[in-house]
């Protein structure tokens, strides 16, 4: 009997596990293209700034530094970064 239940056990593991997988996935997936959305409008607002308010390298520094403090241990706030998300913008 303890068989059978094995038996039967394994493939639901292995169906559980999967759909686990497929979810991280899209979850990854999603995060990304957020991710990606983001940077493309904080890039958008940076140019703009950047155009109409003559902001210069310090600002964008300055930017960056508020933003990490704001948001410690989130990454991808560099000033280099901020730079780089205001080229994928123009």
């Amino acid at each position: 009997m303890e068989e059978n239940k094995n038996l039967a056990y394994q493939p639901f593991l292995k169906e559980i596990i999967s759909k686990i997988q497929l979810a991280r996935y899209e979850m990854l997936k999603a995060v990304s293209k957020q991710t990606v959305a983001l940077y493309w409008e904080i890039g958008k607002a940076v140019s703009e700034k950047v155009k109409l308010e003559k902001w210069g390298k310090s600002v964008v520094e300055h930017l960056s530094k508020d933003l990490q403090t704001e948001h410690p241990g989130i990454r991808g706030f560099s000033a280099r970064n901020i730079w780089n998300m205001k080229s994928f913008y123009e």
